[in-house]
């Protein structure tokens, strides 16, 4: 287990560098942050000595092991469209992203299983068949037609629900949260549905293969033979086996989620990091743009481990597999 984790570290290690040096060669290659930060009218001696207090004047590879070392401690430099601390901007865009995608998550998850479930087990119903046909469109169509065509019902048409914004919030510390107001809660609901509706229909057509593929197992017929249930048949051994999957699943798409409410965001002018990056790639802001992509890379690695780790927990058969290999080593 230990040297297990350990691996998985050193790949993330890996993995972190690799996204650092593609962050820093925005910095190198993209733009001029120097004319940037001085304007328009500024003179050569002026220009001169902002380099050498930015350190450009120093080897690529100085440069980028400075860049990593001030990443390590959160630093990310001054944003050059809003004169700020690109640390302070993401802190405060932060609380408004996880919001979002979480709740997204947990639709999709608690929506998605047990509807997979159902269209596995009840898969000659006409119920069954027409949640697959809708699952067809949550594939399909793109987070951004979704999004308005939610704005133009629940909003436009019915007057129901804010079409932008995050609402009223509350700040807890450094903390800003719209679950403690009712219209942050009502503003929230757009869109984490729209952000939710992709991963929903691929959790739900995953759960429902995989039930399907169980359920024709020799100890799936065993059971029954032996006169149990159909609820412990199929919640007690077809369920259980189906969710190793589905953890891998649904980890890596929490990810996903996050790394692509960027489009969410913008649609509903939903005040995260998503829609930080959007404001700076048009400003050509490199400082947030990078720090953005080290944020995200850093949020796919950590659910990736945390998944590798709950998948070794659930699946018995990388333990033994394991203990197998040392068992030969030996």
């Amino acid at each position: 287990m230990i040297a297990f984790v350990i691996r998985r570290l050193l790949q993330a290690v890996l993995v972190m560098l690799a996204v650092g040096f593609v962050a820093f060669s925005l910095f190198a290659y993209v733009g001029d942050p120097v004319a940037i930060m001085l304007g328009q009218d500024f003179t050569q001696e002026a220009r001169d000595r902002l380099i050498r207090e930015l350190g450009l004047d120093q080897p690529f590879v100085v440069q980028y092991f400075r860049f990593v070392l001030a990443a390590a401690q959160g630093e990310f430099g001054i944003s050059y469209r809003l004169a700020r601390p690109v640390t302070d901007l993401l802190v405060e865009r932060l609380p408004a992203t996880l919001e979002l995608s979480l709740c997204a998550a947990a639709i999709a998850l608690f929506v998605g299983v047990p509807l997979g479930v159902y269209t596995g087990l009840k898969r000659d119903t006409w119920g069954s068949r027409f949640l697959l046909t809708v699952s067809l469109v949550g594939v399909s169509l793109p987070t951004f037609l979704i999004g308005i065509l939610l704005i133009l019902v629940f909003s436009v048409m019915l007057g129901w629900l804010p079409s932008f914004g995050r609402g009223t919030v509350v700040q807890l510390g450094w903390w800003s949260t719209g679950f403690l107001t009712g219209s942050g809660l009502r503003a929230l609901i757009l869109p984490s549905i729209t952000l939710a509706l992709f991963q929903l229909t691929l959790i739900m057509r995953l759960v429902r293969s995989e039930m399907l593929e169980v359920l024709r197992t020799d100890y799936i017929k065993f059971a029954r033979a032996r006169g149990l249930r159909n609820r412990a048949v199929n919640f007690g051994h077809a369920l259980k086996n189906t969710l190793v999957p589905v953890i891998t699943i649904t980890g890596l798409q929490l990810g996903g989620i996050i790394a692509f409410a960027i489009v969410t965001e913008t649609v509903f002018q939903w005040p995260g990091m998503g829609f930080l990056f959007i404001q700076s790639v048009q400003a050509a802001d490199i400082p947030v743009m990078s720090a953005y992509l080290v944020m995200i890379a850093f949020f796919f690695v950590v659910i990736n481990l945390v998944v590798d780790l709950l998948y070794y927990a659930v699946d018995p058969r990388l333990r033994i597999d394991k203990g197998a290999a040392g068992g030969h080593g030996h």
